[in-house]
């Protein structure tokens, strides 16, 4: 398995229906109502949570096939959904593959029509671009790379997508959030006038971390710990504030052209590659700068937002469910509006399914690419100490961070955390 990844893009947005690829075109009732037959590649808890968004907002839909490393789980997970979904849920007991090339049987089943990429990042760019081209259509949990390598990957599933005529919806749900896609939309047509610079900001407390089991071998162990090793997760910066890069990205109208950061570990458990903070100067064309942070540290004050700062007046745009608004230059707020998170994750759905139906596909793959190695470009600027330009990533950088020979049972490298004036930007 190898490594890369990338995203499909076009911007087309209402103000009733947020939708990222061009708007599907009117179906005829026989493609409006044609079964389509969904796998999920990736069972634990986003996967299993796409799976049942799709079942929930969808109708005339089942699943029918399931992959994970851990091929036993699989059978309790579709009883669940079962119970939640009734027949909609199909799963053969022939049809729950395990094991770590269990995806590739999959996308050999003629009867399968979208696949659900969850797993760990890190195979995302490879997998989809595998599905691209078996001809499946293809919802892909964001970051789709957390590499270099993996955008090239990327760009060329995105590129093979739209000549295939398959679709390519990806979660950054955002996108689809009535909020957010009101608000940007203010911002494009100049409602706090000219865009001078913004914040972004994604700080939480802690995140999970397991223990090894005994008798795995340093792959197994890996994957199943996954959020902590830099070639599956991409650090917390790819792996969750990719959300606000994107946004960042979207209102600016594509990545920045370089960045400039720094941060550090005080809390990581023994073992984890991962940083707990970063501060990352990213400078977009027109030298507008973006200040963004991310932190993971438990007890210390959470903010999931965006400030954008224009010279008629101020956009914030907030994450999960707190809503929007604009304040002109006085501080008096001029609109608002509530979000609605949950509906989001399901219109991403929505919006794949009825795209296969009418044969207008979305592909959105670059886009979030692009937005995955601006994360990128972010945390090899703070872990080299060094400012990198959006060119040297997208067009030189030979970083792979992918195993050169994937085998579960293999010793890998000893886990080791970035130390800027040491690490190398390759």
């Amino acid at each position: 398995m190898g490594t890369g990844a990338a995203l499909a893009a076009g911007i087309a947005s209402t103000t009733g229906r947020p939708v990222r690829g061009a708007e599907p075109a009117e179906s005829s009732s026989s493609s409006a109502s044609k079964h389509l037959r969904l796998a999920l590649v990736g069972a634990g808890g986003r996967g299993t949570g796409a799976i049942n968004d799709s079942l929930t907002i969808n109708d005339n839909v089942s699943l029918v096939a399931v992959a994970d490393l851990e091929g036993e789980k699989i059978g309790k997970i579709c009883e669940s959904l079962s119970k939640r979904h009734g027949d909609k849920v199909a799963v053969d007991s022939s049809k729950m593959h395990g094991g770590i090339d269990a995806y590739k049987r999959v996308l050999d089943d003629p009867e399968v029509d979208i696949v659900l990429f969850a797993t760990p990042p890190g195979f995302r760019p490879r997998t989809v671009l595998d599905a691209v081209d078996a001809g499946k259509h293809v919802f892909a949990e964001k970051p789709t790379c957390v590499d270099p390598a993996g955008y090239q990957l990327c760009v060329t599933a995105d590129e093979k997508a739209k000549a295939n005529g398959t679709s390519i919806v990806t979660g950054t749900q955002y996108r689809r959030q009535e909020n957010y896609v009101e608000a940007i939309k203010r911002i494009h047509d100049g409602a706090i006038g000219d865009i001078i610079s913004a914040t972004a900001r994604y700080c939480s407390n802690g995140i999970w971390n397991k223990t090894r089991k005994e008798g795995m071998s340093d792959t197994e162990y890996q994957i199943y710990n996954w959020m902590h090793f830099i070639w599956l997760s991409g650090d917390q910066i790819a792996e969750q504030a990719v959300h606000n890069i994107d946004a960042i990205n979207w209102i600016m109208g594509g990545p920045p052209e370089s960045a400039y950061g720094s941060g550090g570990r005080f809390t990581r458990p023994e073992g984890s590659e991962m940083w707990d903070s970063m501060s990352i100067d990213y400078i977009y064309p027109g030298n507008r700068l973006v200040s963004f942070m991310c932190r993971q540290i438990p007890n210390s004050q959470s903010d999931n937002s965006n400030v954008i700062y224009g010279s008629k007046g101020i956009c914030t745009i907030y994450g999960i469910n707190r809503g929007a608004m604009i304040h002109d230059r006085d501080g008096n707020e001029v609109w608002s509006m509530e979000g609605d998170l949950g509906a989001a994750y399901k219109q991403e759905h929505k919006d794949l399914v009825d795209s296969v139906r009418a044969g207008k596909p979305i592909v959105e793959f670059k886009e979030t690419a692009d937005s995955s190695l601006t994360a990128v470009l972010g945390r090899l600027a703070a872990y080299t100490g060094k400012q990198v330009s959006w060119d040297f990533v997208a067009n030189e950088s030979k970083l792979d961070l992918f195993p050169e020979n994937l085998d579960m049972q293999a010793s890998l490298p000893e886990p080791a955390f970035a130390i800027p004036g040491k690490t190398k930007l390759v």
